[in-house]
């Protein structure tokens, strides 16, 4: 083993063993150990299986039965429903048998290291959006039972989460455990009731016409319309996975147990899904039947005391069991939207800061936006909101199913899913290319730009162009960005290696030699590192990697002029100059942070990072008078300005020469086609 040229600082090392601790009981934010893997296949498919008590479904069902009637909505509901279990498949087999989660998954699976950052960003925004939702509806129930005001009741519908959300996914297990029975009794007496009472009301509701549609018949564009807010459920299976990591492994003895678990705590949720959306419709036409404006209808308390009104002649009964149905389901889903959340904001802001305060924290900061949105009244543009987000969501499921299905069983990615940092490109043009291409094409289809059938399609689109361009790009780039270096094998499978930073021990899957400290290292403590700059690979830096698309692009000379320096520049433009032009400008801290967005406490974090990295003062403080730049400070900022006068007209003259090339390109494109 060769000498360590970094040393390990106590104070790093435990604040690392803090991050490990926090984290040891569920394994967040890195991969589930085969020894922690130990519930039953049972009790991971019930778990996961809970998680279809959102009555966001029943809304969701309503809104498209309402506004494009009865025949439109079911098959939207249908074929949206399929999509999802066919896309939500391969996602949940690779999940459990590798034991990552949704991002893990992401990273390795055509996305690279830094890529899924901007996936993890769409899961959290899926996380609370769908919190909102549900929060909304729970709040909705408290002012009807109570009479409180309604943001008494939006505090406690989703504050009221968080101190058992604290205690991880083995506290939400039993909670899925001891309430599913009531759940599912209360949830399927009302349509019971309804069976009993006025069977006939079932086939009324086949004849249900749209406020839209006009009609209760089938057009394409309102199918398409109404299959557009229900793609927005496609991400769900990111949260199904968050529980089909801890499955066992599968064997000979337990493999027809474990596919079904896969099954059930997988693609299978949208079974009871559809059931759910199809009868939150019906239950939305009872509503009117009592003269109830439609904008009224597609909440789900007034659809269940509708129901629950052909069990119970007395009012108070029948809002008391809503109300009961209602917490017991937000309780239920909220749950696991609110750790879900957590895991998604720890993962996009470990891998920007490098640093984890813990999952608790980014807990927090996802319940309030939740609470924001519903201030803001989510649940009322509930079409809308959920409209755009599909558009991008199923871009990115889109691209991952491609890679899983498609290129690696074809060899153009490795077989097997590397989540480490050591081992990943920041960049793989192979998932963020599709999906930002498919979510570019689809978001202009939306806008109504392309048509109003394409606009009506718009998801379709996403899905089509995300699962064609991910395997075009992986066989144009032959695989070349999925491995910046391959694993050394020093660890057989499932070896207990202890990691030099944290000094837990963790098995040999989440570990990597690490250059910078010449020992093993785990992946959150790589995740976590901020002084290595990456040396255990070459050309990985998202600097690199777009240096490399430079020299592609660029005519020789002006890449030779350039020097292959621009991606380089503009990360220490953006993180060390604009620190100390800020604080050369204003004179302290504070303002310094108030000026760039920034918070005081990662402003002084950042700059004593660098200090640290040049092994030189920047700033100095004298109490009583501004901060100032110390001579090495001042040279750096100098230095940059100067830069970047010098390089002006050179970049000036790059952009007029890709001008003029695409110009040209355009032009014989042009001449060729006539």
């Amino acid at each position: 083993m060769t000498t360590a040229p970094q040393k390990i600082f106590r104070i790093r090392r435990d604040y690392n063993s803090w991050v490990a601790d926090e984290t040891l009981e569920d394994y967040a934010l890195r991969y589930t150990p085969r020894h922690f893997r130990k519930w039953s296949e049972f009790r991971v498919a019930n778990t996961a299986f809970g998680a279809t008590s959102f009555l966001a479904l029943e809304a969701i069902g309503g809104a498209i039965a309402l506004s494009y009637g009865f025949t439109n909505a079911l098959w939207a509901i249908l074929v949206v429903g399929l999509i999802v279990f066919l896309t939500g498949l391969p996602i949940s087999y690779y999940a459990a048998r590798h034991g990552l989660d949704m991002d893990l998954l992401t990273r390795g699976a055509g996305f690279g290291y830094l890529g899924s950052t901007l996936t993890s960003l769409i899961y959290a925004s899926f996380t609370f959006i769908f919190f909102a939702l549900e929060a909304a509806i729970l709040a909705l129930a408290l002012n009807m039972a109570s009479g409180w005001p309604m943001w008494v009741c939006y505090l406690i519908a989703s504050l009221g989460v968080v101190p058992l959300v604290m205690y991880g996914v083995t506290l939400i297990s039993r909670l899925q455990l001891w309430t599913q029975p009531v759940w599912i009794v209360l949830w399927l007496l009302p349509y019971a009731a309804v069976a009993l009472q006025e069977p006939a009301k079932f086939a009324e509701f086949t004849t249900l016409a749209g406020r839209v549609s006009g009609s209760a018949g089938f057009d394409a564009l309102m199918f398409a319309s109404a299959a557009t807010v229900a793609f927005s459920l496609v991400v769900q299976i990111g949260e199904q996975v968050d529980y089909l990591r801890f499955l066992p492994e599968k064997t000979r003895a337990n493999r027809w147990r474990w596919w079904g678990a896969v099954l059930v705590a997988g693609p299978g949720w949208v079974v009871p899904g559809m059931a759910k959306m199809l009868g939150g419709a019906f239950l939305a036409f009872l509503v009117l039947q009592h003269e109830i404006p439609g904008d009224k209808a597609i909440e789900p308390t007034h659809m269940y005391q509708a129901g629950y009104a052909y069990l119970l002649s007395d009012a108070r009964w029948v809002l008391a069991l809503t109300v009961l149905f209602v917490v017991v389901s937000q309780v239920k889903i909220n749950l696991t939207n609110a750790y879900a959340g957590s895991l998604a904001w720890s993962n996009f802001f470990a891998r920007l800061t490098h640093s984890h305060p813990g999952r608790v924290v980014w807990l927090v900061f996802n319940v309030l936006i939740a609470v924001l949105l519903m201030t803001l009244g989510v649940f009322g543009a509930l079409e809308s909101v959920l409209g755009l987000y599909s558009n991008v969501a199923i871009a990115w499921v889109g691209a991952l199913v491609a890679d899983l299905v498609v290129n690696k069983p074809l060899g153009w990615s490795p077989k097997h899913v590397e989540f480490k940092r050591a081992h990943l490109y920041d960049i793989n043009p192979v998932g963020m290319g599709a999906m930002l291409f498919a979510a570019a094409l689809s978001m202009l289809a939306y806008t109504g730009a392309l048509g109003p059938a394409a606009q009506a399609g718009s998801p379709f689109i996403a899905l089509a162009a995300s699962l064609a361009a991910a395997p075009l790009i992986a066989w144009w780039t032959r695989g070349r960005w999925y491995q910046a270096r391959e694993p050394a094998p020093l660890w057989k499978p499932g070896e207990i290696v202890r990691c030099a930073v944290c000094e837990n021990r963790f098995e040999s899957e989440d570990m990597a030699h690490c250059p910078a400290y010449g020992a093993a290292i785990c992946s959150l403590c790589c995740t976590l590192e901020s002084r290595c700059h990456d040396r255990c690979k070459t050309d990985a830096r998202a600097a690199d990697q777009v240096r490399v698309l430079l020299a592609a692009l660029l005519p020789r000379r002006f890449s030779e002029a350039v020097n292959f320096r621009v991606a380089h520049y503009l990360v220490v433009l953006v993180s060390l100059i604009a620190l100390l032009g800020a604080l050369h400008d204003t004179g302290s801290i504070s303002a310094a942070a108030r000026a760039l967005g920034l918070s005081y406490r990662h402003v002084w974090g950042e700059l004593r990072r660098w200090e640290a990295e040049l092994d030189r003062e920047l700033v100095v403080w004298v109490k009583g008078q501004p901060a100032q730049l110390t001579p090495a400070g001042a040279r750096l900022l100098a230095a940059e300005r100067r830069a970047q006068a010098r390089l002006a007209p050179q970049i000036e003259a790059v952009c007029s020469a890709l001008e003029q090339a695409f110009a040209a390109a355009l032009d014989e494109t042009t001449a060729r086609s006539s």
